[in-house]
């Protein structure tokens, strides 16, 4: 099973992307054509010969084996978005098989034959994917789904013969189950409708009679379900109701199909790999020994071994366990990094996976059970420059204002930089994120050229450190993460090698909104600060955010509607407290984005220009949660390189 954190998901749409630069014949560089540039100064062509090699980063993720041949799909750049390629053996040159000016969300290969695959794409970062059949006899592309709503890519039947996805295509909110067999698009039918935009598939029984299924009511709470393949009825396996709270992190039926394979945190601070016999249902915990979370797993299609990783401490740690025996096997050891996408060959020895480190941008491996060997399928370029020297990461802990124990990572710039440094606090987005040790990709400019150290916190809601931390600043408790931020402050002052006069806050989504929270509460010890794609309004965000992720927002920060949390939201968001406001801004967003609308970055704009205030703002038109195009994220870089200088380091 895949899960990927909605930290991950953004760092690789950024590290993956790439394309050409084109310069106009001046000195300065011009915004492309679905870029609007305000504020911000001429920007000269020569920093973009300067900072270009830290511009031409490409990485590489696991998107599907081959199932007779050792062969796979990958995703990864040579132009402007990433595509899927085919790799037919190690190191293997990367065979471009789409071609789109819109990047394309991983494919999976017809389980059975391999003789087409079936991929995702949406149009200028809507997040309103379609899925198309790729054939590999014609090359001919045929569309799967209606071309309107939003779509997953869907599961698998073990015969191959047809695979159920969700989408919203019947209300526009709700993530109903379809089911289609892609070589005949014809046979597309509603197969189960839903309330909610939190259903997803996940694993098929055998026999292909059952679809284990997951109801996401919110990172704290989720429930199992089967849903039978013909007739659509839906039962529930995991009970409702009960005093605890429980997360279903995913699941996957055992080989004979007696019982489910699930990672949850029920009974436990942390989520735990188990078993459920499906007669009884009573689990049996696999994982106890280990104090920390299992966050990805996928069981071998003979049954006989259960791959899994957890996140210790923020680095992934690999693990094989025979079912039968369930004691672990001795693996080899992996760098200190970030292993995801986890996923078995159908030969029953190749463990295919994506691994990114500080010194390594992500490419796909293999272990080899048999040899107990880790293969190297892809080796991605790094724009000429020796990594094996980049900043690794220092894990730091700090003491936060009610006296929790707050964690980050601490990038150093090298020792040819004297004196105290400049700090950039980078906060991840989610909330429900976490900040991992991994490849910085153009952020090592600032490192490595500008000398600024950066932090990377992970402040209380954040993922990986068990579910009580995980609800500290739900609700009512929002600022209690700012206050964090604030703790970090003072941590900052008393570090002889960090400058605690020259600090920049940045972050994305919600770290968009830490920032701006930054900006508004400690105004007075910050140089400046940089929001993307963040919530200014909280009201507004949850009226405004597309209709299938609205309520499951409601869990997180709050109900608007209701009019005590409507009255405390208002207070808090940084729009109604732009007056405190008194450093630089530099707002950068997308026009199509669905989760956080574009009038969140329009109203903070203009309020605090009102201010006089220096503003920055840098809108895409062809863009949504985040800039995934290279023209895009170039230019986004220029900007930013430029803003430092101008903010922070002089």
């Amino acid at each position: 099973m895949k899960f990927f954190s909605t930290f991950l998901a953004t760092i690789l749409a950024v590290v993956l992307v790439s394309s050409s630069m084109v310069f106009a014949q001046s000195a300065a560089i011009a915004p492309n054509e679905n870029l609007v540039s305000e504020g911000i100064p001429a920007i000269p062509a020569a920093l973009a010969e300067t900072v270009d090699r830290y511009t031409q980063f490409r990485s590489a993720s696991l998107s599907s084996w081959h199932p007779t041949r050792r062969e796979m799909l990958i995703s990864t750049r040579f132009a402007d978005t990433p595509q899927v390629h085919l790799v037919k053996f190690l190191l293997g040159s990367r065979q471009q098989m789409t071609f789109f000016p819109e990047r394309v969300g991983g494919a999976t290969y017809q389980p059975t034959q391999g003789n087409y695959f079936v991929f995702s794409k949406d149009i200028g970062g809507n997040e309103f994917n379609q899925n198309y059949r790729y054939d590999f006899k014609t090359g001919d592309v045929t569309l799967l789904t209606d071309g309107k709503s939003k779509n997953s890519r869907g599961a698998w039947s073990n015969r191959g013969d047809r695979m159920i996805y969700t989408s919203t295509r019947r209300t526009g909110k709700d993530t109903d189950f379809y089911s289609i067999d892609p070589a005949n698009p014809q046979s597309d039918r509603l197969l189960s409708t839903v309330e909610g935009g939190g259903w997803g598939g996940l694993s098929w029984s055998p026999d292909d009679r059952q679809l284990l299924i997951q109801e996401y009511v919110s990172v704290n709470e989720s429930y199992l379900w089967l849903l039978d393949t013909q007739s659509g009825q839906k039962t529930l396996i995991t009970p409702k109701g009960g005093k605890e709270k429980i997360s279903y992190e995913g699941g996957v039926f055992s080989k004979d199909g007696k019982g489910l394979y699930v990672v949850s945190d029920r009974a436990s601070e942390f989520s735990r790999l188990s078993y459920i016999d499906l007669a009884t249902s009573q689990p049996t915990y696999l994982t106890s020994q280990i104090p920390w979370d299992v966050e990805d797993f996928d069981l071998s299609e003979d049954g006989k071994h259960l791959a899994f990783v957890t996140n210790e401490d923020g680095a992934s740690v690999l693990h094989v366990l025979d079912t039968a025996t369930r004691k672990e096997i001795s693996l080899p050891k992996l760098p200190v990094g970030l292993a995801y996408g986890i996923t078995w060959h159908r030969n029953n020895q190749d463990l295919g996976f994506t691994l990114i480190s500080a010194r390594s941008t992500a490419d796909v491996y293999s272990l080899n059970l048999v040899t107990n060997k880790v293969d190297r399928w892809t080796e991605s370029e790094t724009g000429g420059l020796n990594t094996s020297q980049f900043s690794e990461p220092e894990l730091l802990r700090w003491k936060s204002f009610d006296d929790k124990s707050i964690s980050g990572f601490l990038y150093r710039p090298p020792a040819k930089f004297t004196g105290k440094r400049p700090v950039m606090i980078d906060i991840h987005g989610g909330p429900e994120g976490q900040f991992r040790p991994v490849f910085l990709g153009r952020a090592n400019y600032y490192l490595n050229e500008l000398g600024v150290a950066m932090i990377f916190p992970n402040v209380r809601g954040s993922t990986g450190y068990g579910k009580t931390f995980l609800t500290l600043d739900n609700g009512f408790l929002r600022e209690d993460s700012v206050k964090d931020i604030g703790a970090l402050l003072d941590w900052i002052a008393t570090q002889p090698d960090l400058d605690h006069d020259r600090i920049l806050v940045t972050g994305g989504s919600y770290g968009g909104y830490m920032s701006l929270a930054v900006a508004t509460h400690y105004s007075d010890r910050i140089r400046a600060s940089i929001d993307i794609v963040g919530i200014s309004n909280f009201v507004t965000f949850l009226e405004r955010t597309e209709g299938y992720r609205r309520d499951l927002r409601r869990v997180e920060y709050g109900d608007e509607r209701d009019p005590k949390m409507r009255e405390f939201l208002l207070k808090i968001s940084p729009v109604n407290n732009a007056d405190r406001i008194r450093k630089p801004l530099f707002v950068i967003h997308g026009k199509n984005d669905p989760r956080v609308p574009l009038n969140e970055a329009e109203q903070i704009v203009a309020t605090v220009r009102k201010n006089q205030v220096p503003v920055w703002y840098l809108m895409a038109k062809d863009e949504g949660h985040g800039f995934s195009k290279k023209k895009n994220v170039d230019f986004q870089f220029y900007a930013t390189v430029t803003y430092v200088k101008e903010t922070l380091l002089k």
